[in-house]
C-alpha cells in the first residue's frame, strides 16, 4: 500500500488507532506553540503533510487562525488535493498553500522560511537514522528566532527517541513536551529554538522516505 495513500489515512478517522492518537497529540502540541508564539503573524510549514490535517484541525476554529500563512508540502496529488479542499472548506484557502513537491529537499521549503512552527510528522519513522539525524541538524535553517518545531516518531525497538531528543539538543532546541503514552508506541516532540538560526541552503536532501 502507499504510505501517501487515502486507505493509509482512513486510519485517522478510526477511534482508538494509532493515528488517530498521533494526531490529537500533534494538534495539542501545535495549539501550545501556537499560545506562545509572538504576537502577529505566524509562518508555519508542514513536511509530508498528507491530507493537512495535524494543522488545518487546529487552525479550523483556533483564535489564531487569521495570524497563520502556513506551506503545506505533499508529494502525493490525491492528497494534495484533499488538503486543498479540506483549507477551503474552513474558509483557509488564503491562508494555506498546498505544494506538491517533496519534503526531503530544501528547494520544496523556499520562500516559507523561515518559519516560526515547523512540523515533522509522519516523517522520521519512515527514513533512515542517518536521515534522521541530518534532519534535525538542518531544522535551525527552517527556524525563525525561537521557531517551533514539532515530530513524531515511534518508539518500537531499537527506540530512536532517545537519540532524536539528544540531536535537538545538539542542534539549539530545548524541548518543551514530549508526549509518550504508556499504551502506545507513538511519541510527539515539541522543541524551541534557542540558538540563532542557520542559514537555508536550498540546496540540500534532509531526507529520502526508506517505505
Amino acid at each position: 500500500m502507499n504510505r501517501y495513500g487515502t486507505e493509509w489515512h482512513s486510519a485517522y478517522d478510526q477511534p482508538g488507532s494509532h493515528l488517530w492518537h498521533r494526531l490529537r497529540l500533534v494538534q495539542d502540541q501545535l495549539r501550545q506553540a501556537l499560545a506562545e508564539a509572538a504576537p502577529g503573524p505566524v509562518r508555519l510549514v508542514s513536511g509530508c503533510a498528507g491530507e493537512g490535517r495535524d494543522v488545518l484541525g487546529v487552525l479550523g476554529d483556533h483564535p489564531r487562525r487569521m495570524d497563520v500563512r502556513a506551506r503545506l508540502v505533499e508529494l502525493d496529488p490525491t492528497n494534495a488535493k484533499a488538503a486543498r479542499v479540506a483549507a477551503s472548506a474552513a474558509g483557509l484557502d488564503r491562508q494555506i498553500e498546498v505544494v506538491e513537491a517533496d519534503a526531503g529537499v530544501a528547494a520544496s521549503y523556499l520562500g516559507a522560511v523561515p518559519a516560526d512552527i515547523v512540523l515533522m510528522c509522519g516523517v522520521f519513522g519512515n527514513i533512515s537514522d542517518a536521515d534522521v539525524q541530518a534532519t534535525v541538524a538542518a531544522l535551525p535553517q527552517l527556524c525563525a528566532p525561537n521557531g517551533f518545531v514539532i515530530w513524531t516518531r515511534h518508539r518500537r525497538a531499537p527506540d530512536l527517541t532517545p537519540s532524536i531528543r539528544a540531536w535537538c539538543t545538539g542542534a539549539g532546541f530545548r524541548e518543551l513536551a514530549f508526549a509518550a503514552p504508556a499504551d502506545q508506541t507513538l511519541s510527539v516532540g515539541l522543541y524551541q529554538l534557542t540558538v540563532a538560526p542557520a542559514t537555508f541552503d536550498p540546496d540540500l536532501r534532509y531526507f529520502t522516505f526508506t517505505r
